[in-house]
């Protein structure tokens, strides 16, 4: 999603900024469109998302992972902005603040496609939103690499390696 949100931001005129574990997307991910990359394993998220915003942190955080770095977005969020946790890969519980919440009148809700897409006009919008974006290149694919059917196993290594920037395709 990374590079999808890189996208969608920019579409929309906002400023991404993106987080990764690693200073080693970096590059890659400036090159697509971030306006500027925090390495969560290497910065302190807070201070750096802090200073790149002029001390105001982000109006809007969305986050696939959760887990225990989901404070930290807490603290780096504005105040009265809103986080949008749309996905659960960290293994541990995701912890919310409810002070820092509370104090800095934050919203923090759950989005799933899934319940979107069940709404013809929501579906409808999102359909409409992609095209567009599709046909005025704003919005594109990125492959990272493409494996043979028969590289399956390759294919899986080089997912759980997370060094891929964009999608990987298995050919059948």
């Amino acid at each position: 999603m990374g590079l999808a949100s890189i996208q969608i931001a920019n579409r929309i005129g906002a400023r991404p900024l993106e987080l990764t574990r690693s200073h080693a997307k970096a590059n890659a991910l400036l090159r697509h469109g971030a306006a500027a990359v925090v390495a969560t394993g290497e910065q302190d998220v807070v201070a750096e998302v802090k200073r790149l915003t002029g001390g105001k942190g982000a109006e809007l955080v969305f986050d696939p992972v959760g887990g225990p770095g989901f404070a930290d977005l807490v603290r780096a969020t504005a105040n009265g902005g809103t986080l949008v946790l749309y996905g659960a890969l960290a293994a541990d519980p995701t912890v919310v603040p409810p002070y820092d919440i509370l104090a800095r009148d934050l919203t923090v809700r759950g989005l799933a496609l899934t319940a979107r897409t069940r709404d013809d006009a929501q579906l409808a919008a999102l359909k409409r939103f992609v095209g567009e974006g599709l046909a005025d290149g704003t919005l594109r694919p990125t492959i990272d690499r493409t494996f043979a059917f028969d590289e399956i196993a390759a294919a899986h290594r080089f997912i759980e390696a997370g060094e891929q920037v964009g999608k990987i395709v298995v050919t059948v």
